[in-house]
């Protein structure tokens, strides 16, 4: 208790002498400590990865963090918001709260929108859009609530200033997230921008490319550590690879990205962005396995060639043209294994006997891997002629999916892999 009044008491004091004379207009003016403001912020994630997304914030020193559905709400401050963007896996956006009003109809939402100061954020001069997603019998259509939003703004500017500022739906200064949930209307600046999905790594892509983040959270929930080898056997355009390999290094998973949302505001602070960006970066870490691509297409295997190089992981990713029902396990000791076979949906393929070969290759070819893959036809899992230890459901865009664990022993529990459902 002592030692905590004495501090506390040293600090004011030190504040106090930190006080500056202006020599020209002889205005006293405090130099205080840099302190930025805690403040609330959302998450949002796909359906099923709200508790991995939890881990990550928490491990980046994220405060008050509260799981929910498809999102998650914690606090820090302007540079963890930065921090926030430029490191989560499994965030599709970083939202910043700035206010919540009742709404009931048009009238209570025009008002609420309205009682913002809209100059805090935005100048007459700038750009702004507004991304509105409604969950209420007052409101029907998130279109109409968006157009009535942005009419409280621009009426506001005009009524102020004589001026208004323009709707840039490509690139805005000021990206606006009005959310409508029954009787309650939460307005929200959007720091991301584009869905933090947008990795900035992928040029190329091919029929049926995964998100980026939807294969970061896969990684995650199969346990990928970066401590074995890795492969993906059906690599389409190598974004499997490249998050693994990203996760393995630690390497923040936006790095690469262009832009973020935060660099228009007002309050934007390069110095604190580098400061942050360098931090990130000083931990990453050395990989000392492989991690393998295969694909039989030319063109696929050539699209993640690029990719990988994009992301500047090519020392660390080698990718072969090779038909999975045609390989074998190719080194000792543990394999993680994740990948995103076709399903029907976008590629046609004779599903049973495509799934039966999945399992009879996992069965003869990879003792001793722990193999997890997606898919979209739930009723394909029964004609891969193993028992999956565990099943998550997943969304792959609207679709319902199951992430499927395979664990394929070695030695005397090798018939344990293959008991059929």
């Amino acid at each position: 208790m002592f030692w905590h009044t004495f501090t506390l008491i040293f600090l004011l004091a030190y504040k106090f002498t930190l006080f500056l004379r202006n020599k020209n207009s002889k205005q006293i003016i405090p130099y205080i400590f840099i302190e930025m403001e805690n403040f609330k912020m959302i998450a949002k994630t796909f359906f099923g990865f709200e508790e991995i997304l939890v881990k990550e914030l928490q491990l980046l020193g994220a405060m008050n963090v509260k799981p929910g559905v498809r999102m998650v709400s914690f606090e820090g401050d302007k540079g963890f918001m930065y921090k926030a963007n430029l490191a989560l896996r499994t965030a599709l956006k970083v939202l910043k709260p700035i206010h919540q009003f009742a709404v009931y109809n048009e009238a209570n939402l025009y008002k609420g929108i309205q009682s913002i100061d809209w100059s805090e954020y935005l100048d007459p001069d700038q750009s702004f859009v507004i991304d509105a997603t409604v969950f209420s019998e007052n409101f029907n259509n998130s279109l109409f609530v968006a157009l009535k939003s942005k009419d409280a703004i621009v009426d506001q500017f005009r009524d102020k200033t004589g001026e208004r500022p323009n709707i840039d739906k490509d690139f805005p200064d000021l990206r606006i997230n009005v959310h409508i949930d029954r009787d309650t209307c939460s307005v929200s600046l959007d720091s991301s921008g584009n869905s933090l999905h947008h990795r900035g790594y992928r040029t190329a892509t091919n029929i049926a490319p995964i998100n980026e983040v939807l294969a970061a959270g896969m990684l995650l929930l199969s346990g990928w550590d970066g401590q074995c080898d890795f492969i993906d056997p059906m690599c389409g355009s190598g974004t499997l690879l490249t998050e693994a390999a990203m996760i393995a290094c630690n390497i923040p998973a936006n790095i690469n990205r262009k832009e973020f949302a935060f660099e228009r505001w007002k309050d934007w602070d390069a110095d604190l962005y580098e400061k942050i960006e360098d931090s990130l970066m000083k931990k990453t870490r050395e990989f000392h396995y492989s991690i393998v691509g295969y694909d039989k297409a030319p063109s696929a295997v050539s699209k993640a060639k690029d990719n990988v190089y994009n992301a500047h992981l090519e020392d660390y990713i080698t990718i072969e043209e090779a038909n999975f029902f045609d390989t074998q396990k190719r080194s000792q000791g543990p394999l993680h294994m994740v990948f995103n076979p076709p399903y029907g949906e976008r590629l046609d393929i004779h599903l049973e006997r495509f799934y039966r070969e999945i399992g009879d290759t996992l069965k003869q070819g990879y003792p001793g891997t722990t193999a997890w893959f997606i898919t979209g036809n739930i009723e394909a899992l029964k004609y891969v002629g193993l028992r999956p230890s565990r099943k998550i459901k997943l969304f792959n865009g609207k679709l319902e999916a199951r992430f499927a664990k395979y664990e394929l022993y070695e030695g005397s529990k090798k018939g344990k892999y293959i008991t059929k459902e």
